[in-house]
């Protein structure tokens, strides 16, 4: 009776198992609600939204372009997407090992055989000419290829993952400077108009200096307003000038070829409503996460190839083709074949390398399922504090925009209270700097509103899906 189904069929059975532990991420603690959901976050359904294109809630059409030119031009994203690319190669790589390997054979050579060999009949030369094929392959008893596989995987799935990550980041990096460009803008106009509004102010301070009727010191409190403003101006636009640089370099274009035109408007757009679902969506959409739950699978994959290194690794060979010392190669009596040899190596003594290898996949494992904890801890506290960011600046703008009008309007009487001289013209410079710094501190905090939209956002992972 032959062994050789027998064999077949075990070699078989043993090709689809895996040493590699069973695997399930860990269960991480979701809250129910978020503590800090203010009434401006009512949930709209995203079902007509456009997928990834999160930006575009903002409606504005400069942002818009800035974002498609990022995409096709950043150098970091590029740069991304190639380690995205190799890291599916390695997929490629590892799965061409559950294959078995072929490859052609041609050779020609000239040789002489000895006169004095051994029952030798005088010197002898011939052309040794073969053509054939040879095949190896490794059946994969141990599963030690098949989890290999499944690490190459899990980690192109991985490499996705932080492509859509650095995308994400980019495109939330270059609204957030853009945001930090229009509210440059804002202050540049504001800071305009009121030199000139302290210029007129210098003016007729000394008109009735002139008159008698203003002191010197009245003088010297007016080009000292004037003269600040005029510095608070140009510190606005170098603070334009390198927000302006800040997002030629993120859409791939040299900061001396890149402009954008003033828009102080874009400053004080509506803020767009905010998505915010359960808790555990976030598990669904942050992109940072799903590459650490995947690196986490890589790892424990790698755990079964470091267990299969110490069992027997088995070799099959076979070969076969023409052999002729004739010009007529390829007919019948020149064919050859051969099986084998089958080779098997079981590692007997390696002074502890196959133990330590194994110790420091499981090591790299629960270092892959803290780091996955600690990515879904820091999701949670991102939007926490992006929720709460936004719920305190709703209400702090809405009371220092109360607090400008306040401060417009003491301005307007303090003027009207010097021409009347009624006050001297210290009311004044008081009434214009409370009412310069209500003005700035507004644009400041519709500014951060509109970042901390765009930080939520990416904490929320976008518009992704993986």
């Amino acid at each position: 009776m032959s062994l050789r189904p027998g064999l077949i069929a075990l070699v078989l059975a043993l090709g689809g198992c895996t040493l590699a532990p069973h695997y399930a991420p860990p269960k991480v603690p979701v809250a129910a609600t978020y503590q800090d959901a203010g009434p401006w976050t009512l949930a709209t359904p995203l079902d007509a939204a456009p997928r990834g294109d999160w930006w575009q809630r903002f409606q504005d059409p400069v942002l818009n372009d800035l974002e498609a030119r990022l995409i096709a031009a950043s150098p970091t994203l590029a740069s991304a997407v190639a380690r995205y690319d190799a890291a599916h190669a390695q997929l490629a790589l590892a799965r061409s090992a559950l294959l078995p390997t072929v490859n052609g054979v041609a050779q020609i050579g000239e040789d002489r055989l000895s006169a004095t060999r051994p029952l030798g009949t005088g010197p002898a030369s011939y052309t040794d000419k073969i053509a054939g094929l040879s095949a190896s392959y490794e059946p994969d008893l141990w599963g030690r290829v098949r989890s290999t596989v499944s690490a190459s995987k899990a980690d192109a799935q991985a490499s996705k993952a932080d492509l859509a990550s650095v995308r994400l980041t980019l495109e939330a990096q270059l609204a957030d400077t853009y945001f930090t460009l229009r509210a440059a803008d804002a202050r540049i106009a504001l800071l305009q108009k009121t030199v000139a509004a302290y210029s007129r102010a210098w003016e007729l301070t000394d008109a009735r200096h002139s008159g008698g009727i203003a002191s010197g010191l009245d003088i010297n409190r007016a080009k000292t307003q004037l003269a600040g403003a005029r510095a608070l101006l140009d510190s606005a636009r170098i603070e334009r000038s390198v927000a302006e640089h800040a997002i030629a370099s993120l859409v791939g274009t040299p900061a001396p070829d890149f402009s954008l035109a003033p828009a102080s408007e874009a400053a004080n757009a509506p803020l767009p409503p905010i998505p915010v679902g359960a808790p555990s969506l976030l598990l669904q959409r942050r992109p940072d996460i799903a590459a650490a739950e995947r690196r986490m699978a890589a790892a424990n994959a790698r755990i079964g190839v470091a267990k299969a290194a110490f069992f027997p690794l088995l070799t099959l060979a076979a070969g076969g083709g023409y052999e002729s010392t004739t010009a007529n190669l390829i007919n019948a009596p020149s064919g050859y074949w051969a099986l084998g040899p089958a080779a098997a190596v079981l590692p007997l003594f390696d002074a502890g390398a196959h133990l330590a290898q194994l110790r420091g996949a499981r090591a790299t494992f629960a270092q892959a399922s803290a780091d996955y904890r600690a990515a879904v801890l820091a999701g949670f506290a991102e939007v926490e504090d992006n929720l709460s960011r936004l719920h305190r600046l709703h209400d702090g703008t809405r009371n220092q925009q109360e607090a400008t009008e306040a401060a417009r309007r003491t301005n307007e009487l303090a003027l009207i209270r010097y021409r009347d001289g009624a006050s001297d013209y210290l009311e004044v410079v008081i009434a214009q700097t409370a009412a310069l710094d209500a003005e700035t501190t507004l644009i400041t905090l519709r500014m951060q509103q509109q970042q901390a939209n765009v930080d939520l956002i990416r904490a929320l992972g976008g518009d992704y899906e993986g």
